[in-house]
This record gives C-alpha cells, sequence and structure tokens, in this order.
C-alpha cells in the first residue's frame, strides 16, 4: 500500500528553482533513500513534505490525503515525523524530556488536568515517561538520559533526536542525513537501527551522503540532480545507471 505519494513537485524561491517536476512514492514499510550532490533539492523536497515549504506546484498526498496548506503540526498529526540536518534538540532539556516532548501529540490530559495534577494527568505522565524510556531503549542510548541533552556526544545526540521522533508514533520516519558526523562503528549501528525501524512497519525516508549506508540500506533509491529526478530504482540499477555516474563523477567519467 502507498503511504505516500509525491507527484510533478515543484519550489521556486524568486527565480530560483529548487525543486523540478519531482515524483515519487513510498510504500508502507519501506526504505526508500533520496540521494543527490549538493543543492539537489533534497532537504526541500522533505521541507515540502513536512509543511516548513509551501510547493510552486504539483501534489504530496499521504494516505490519500493532501498534505498541500497543512502546518507542521498537523503534518505530523497524521503520522509523518521527522529528524533533520542540523540537529534540533532542546540543550537544556534533559534527554528524557526531549523525548517527553515527542510524546504531546497522543497525550491524553487537558490543561485543567496539568493545573490541578489530576489523576488523569498523572496516569498520561507516567505513560509519556514509559514511553520515553522505551524508546531511548530501543535507539540503544549508552548516556545519561537524565542531564541536559547537549551534554552527550555528537552520536548520542542524533540518537535522542530519532527517539523523540519515533515517539510521535509515526507512519512514516524521514530521516535527514542520521549518519552526518559519525563513525565507522556509528554508522554501522545506524544502518542497523534503521533496519529495525521498518521493521516495527514504519516506512522510512532517508537522505543521506554515505552511500556505503545507502547501498546497504535501501530497498530503493530516488536520485535528484539540480532539482531533477534522475533515477528511481534498486540500488543495483541507480549504481549503473549512466545519468546517476555522470551526475556524481562528471560527463568524463561516463565516457
Amino acid at each position: 500500500m502507498t503511504l505516500l505519494q509525491v507527484s510533478e513537485l515543484r519550489l521556486t524561491f524568486g527565480g530560483l528553482v529548487a525543486i523540478d517536476g519531482l515524483s515519487f512514492s513510498v510504500n508502507e514499510a519501506e526504505i526508500v533513500s533520496v540521494i543527490g550532490p549538493n543543492g539537489a533539492g533534497k532537504t526541500s523536497a522533505f521541507n515540502c513534505v513536512t509543511g516548513f515549504y509551501k510547493p510552486t506546484g504539483g501534489t504530496i498526498t499521504f494516505e490519500g490525503t493532501s498534505l498541500l496548506g497543512m502546518r507542521p503540526s498537523a503534518v505530523a498529526g497524521v503520522g509523518i515525523s521527522r529528524t533533520f540536518q542540523n540537529l534540533r534538540l532542546f540543550g537544556e532539556l534533559s534527554v528524557l524530556d526531549n523525548v517527553r516532548a515527542g510524546s504531546h501529540l497522543w497525550l491524553k490530559q487537558s490543561v485543567f488536568d496539568a493545573l490541578l495534577h489530576t489523576p488523569r494527568y498523572r496516569r498520561s505522565e507516567r505513560e509519556c515517561t514509559d514511553e520515553a524510556n522505551h524508546w531511548l531503549d530501543f535507539v540503544g542510548l549508552r548516556g545519561d538520559r537524565y542531564s541536559a541533552a547537549r551534554n552527550l556526544p555528537y552520536g548520542e545526540q542524533r540518537r535522542v533526536e530519532i527517539a523523540r521522533a519515533l515517539a510521535r508514533k509515526p507512519r512514516l520516519l524521514l530521516l535527514d542525513e542520521p549518519a552526518a558526523g559519525l563513525n565507522h562503528t556509528e554508522k554501522a549501528e545506524m544502518l542497523d537501527l534503521i533496519r529495525r525501524i521498518r521493521d516495527l512497519g514504519i516506512a522510512i525516508v532517508l537522505i543521506e551522503h554515505d552511500m556505503g549506508l545507502v547501498m546497504q540500506v535501501s530497498e530503493r533509491i530516488v536520485v535528484l540532480n539540480f532539482g531533477k529526478e534522475i533515477a528511481d530504482g534498486r540500488p543495483e540499477e541507480v549504481r549503473r545507471d549512466p545519468a546517476v555516474i555522470e551526475a556524481y563523477l562528471g560527463s568524463d567519467a561516463h565516457a
């Protein structure tokens, strides 16, 4: 079943064309990588899907519902969660509270409950904390979950951001360069984590520059260059595609 359908997506900033007619789909529990040289339009596509940018043209649907015009909070509410190329943690909050913040979409409490600390409020807070601890265990956090998030090493902060995204209970997870800045061991652990997330039934769209990781983890790869889609297929097909080789290595390499 198709979860996400992007059709003829176009995004311009004045006279600059960031995305030019992009079309791709994502199925349930599928890992799709979106790759391309710097400036190809990958993160801009993520921002369109999640409501941070308003596309100039085209359509974006999730389970048949149009996402166009939705605010980012509404997009999260339909079952799409994301991480960012640059970490967006609350540095002064504890690691645990950062992940708890991702649970606000499904918390069953009102302002009245919070003010009076009603039984429903206390029950909801316990459930929220239990969920946060579950996802921190799932991503393999090694650091102190009660200290400020900014005190964790970079690789651990990446895990926290993914745990927070999972705490929203998404159907589709968008990961923007999750392996950036990680060492060899951390990248291997990230590859395993991505597969385990997929095994939960969550579809994943991945932006990544590490081609080794992309080729190992992806079931399908979409390639962008100057805002245009130049390939869409299985890793072994994309690896041999002349247009992809030219985009990365130049026309002389293909010749």
